[in-house]
């Protein structure tokens, strides 16, 4: 069971590389080459918001006790991000099936939050690990992190001369995660109550 467990953790980092990272990076460029505001500003809030899906992985990487339910939150943040806006969800619903641009974001929206409930639910299996990612049982939610902790350590060395270690990683993830914070009270506080879940891409002319 325990073989299952490490399988299924592993299948949905791998899962959550494809979708939360390389498709949106296809749709935004090819948002840009299609010259498509909608799917454009949607994108554009949607890797503003990722940035804490970074930040977790850092904290992560730097044996963190509350990392996953910060993991967690940020892909809630993100799926909650691609259908949150009522201007942008108008402006896709007026294309066909043929656009597509539009019929592929449609599909990775979905894809999305199918792998952002699957990811929660895994968690929700190892349920000790939300308060205590550095137990023993929890080692097979740090291990997907141990290869990108390889592949910045060297890049770190290469480019400053210095050695990235975990305090660092958990250093450095804390101290964005308090800045990420600051910057989404300070929306909450300020855009929303103005634009409310109007995006205003179409402030800027439509194509």
């Amino acid at each position: 069971m325990n073989v299952l467990n490490q399988l299924s953790v592993w299948l949905s980092f791998q899962l959550s590389i494809i979708f939360f990272i390389g498709i949106p990076i296809s749709l935004f460029l090819w948002s840009i080459k299609k010259k498509n505001k909608a799917v454009n500003k949607l994108l554009s809030i949607y890797w503003k918001i990722s940035l804490l899906f970074f930040i977790s992985l850092l904290l992560l990487i730097g044996n963190y006790s509350y990392a996953l339910i910060i993991t967690n939150v940020s892909t809630l943040l993100m799926t909650i991000s691609v259908w949150f806006w009522n201007d942008i969800n108008d402006e896709l619903k007026e294309y066909n099936f043929s656009f597509s641009l539009i019929t592929t974001t449609k599909v990775w929206r979905w894809s999305l939050t199918f792998i952002s409930s699957n990811f929660l639910i895994q968690s929700l299996k190892n349920f000790s690990c939300f308060a205590a990612i550095n137990s023993d049982a929890c080692e097979i939610w740090l291990q997907p992190s141990s290869n990108l902790y390889i592949i910045i350590k060297n890049l770190f060395n290469f480019f400053f001369g210095a050695n990235f270690t975990q305090p660092i990683a958990k250093f450095l993830g804390l101290f964005s995660f308090l800045i990420y914070i600051i910057g989404l009270i300070q929306w909450s506080i300020i855009k929303l109550p103005k634009n409310g879940r109007n995006s205003c891409f179409s402030e800027i002319g439509r194509f």
